[in-house]
């Protein structure tokens, strides 16, 4: 072989080119998994902007939503729910009836929708919005596992409501339970009386508290600093974690993602969920999914005899 037929071996690229070319994959990537449909459905970033803008905007910012295909046999069911949830946001606030379904025989235990709600929402320490609780159901030897995800209940008939004294948790138009972080005094009354522990109180921790002077935080505060200081979206209003402001020093709690609802998307639990365990919608559409299996034989909701009527439903 003649040396003019031979290549030289290639040495490989410097390190900070080599850097600089697995950026641009990852950023190839990205833009190809953010499609039409799926920027609408687990990118919150592409559209942080939007997520913060006036009511006033509302009409231009669902202009965002994602055209969906046509209903096909065997679908995602994550793209059904998202034709739901466009169909009732046309629909005006007091005619939608937010509600949740989580079938528990799905459900693998995987916490995905636990962490990723405390992602979704920056929540410190203490605070979770939708932890997962296991169960063991049967008769030993016959035994096996089941897992519950909590989040609030968002009840028709809330107790919290009336045990606040300051009036600052309150049902929306839609049925979703807010809570008034500028108005709530941290007395905590609403904690007792939810029947089903879904509230926490922030009392200020952070991730890096105590953990100065170790070498893991030398190496990791930058990167857990500005998650701890990244500002929470509760409620569709921007809340800067410092201290003694609030949502420091507030009670807490699932909203449905309330600031992706009104902005197209769904909560980050039911796009995340791994087996497609959560659903979500609108209870007074008769043709969503959710409303198809609140009907469900198998459907029930926590502690019915408290007559708080949960718009959280199980199927067992």
């Amino acid at each position: 072989m003649s040396t003019h037929d031979s290549k030289p071996a290639q040495s490989p690229p410097p390190e900070g080119e080599r850097d600089l070319q697995e950026q641009n994959q990852r950023r190839e990537f990205l833009k190809k998994f953010s499609s039409q449909v799926f920027a609408g459905l687990v990118a919150p970033a592409v559209v942080g902007g939007m997520l913060l803008a006036s009511k006033d905007a509302r009409a231009a910012e669902q202009a965002y939503m994602p055209k969906l295909p046509d209903a096909e046999p065997g679908e995602d069911p994550t793209i059904r729910m998202m034709r739901d949830l466009q169909r009732a946001l046309k629909k005006p606030l007091e005619q939608r009836k937010w509600s949740m379904v989580i079938d528990t025989r799905k459900c693998v235990g995987c916490h995905a929708c636990t962490i990723s709600c405390i992602a979704e929402n920056k929540l410190p320490p203490g605070v979770v919005y939708r932890p997962t609780l296991e169960e063991e159901i049967g008769t030993y030897p016959n035994v096996t596992r089941r897992w519950i995800s909590r989040p609030c209940m968002q009840c028709e008939n809330p107790p919290c409501t009336d045990a606040c004294p300051v009036h600052a948790t309150w049902m929306r138009k839609d049925g979703i339970v807010e809570i008034d972080y500028d108005q709530c005094i941290g007395c905590r009354y609403c904690i007792t009386a939810c029947p089903y522990s879904a509230r926490t109180f922030d009392t200020g921790r952070n991730y890096t508290d105590g953990t100065e002077n170790t070498t893991d935080a030398l190496l990791d505060r930058d990167r857990a600093t500005a998650y701890e200081h990244a500002p929470a979206h509760d409620y569709e209003k921007v809340w800067e974690r410092d201290d003694h402001k609030s949502p420091v020093g507030n009670v807490r709690k699932c909203h449905f993602c309330v600031h992706r609802l009104e902005n197209g998307m769904l909560p980050e639990c039911v796009v995340t969920c791994i087996g497609r365990a959560t659903y979500f919608g609108d209870a007074n559409d008769p043709d969503s999914l959710v409303a198809e299996l609140i009907g469900s034989s198998n459907a029930v909701v926590l502690k019915e005899e408290m007559g708080t009527k949960p718009k959280v439903h199980y199927l067992l």
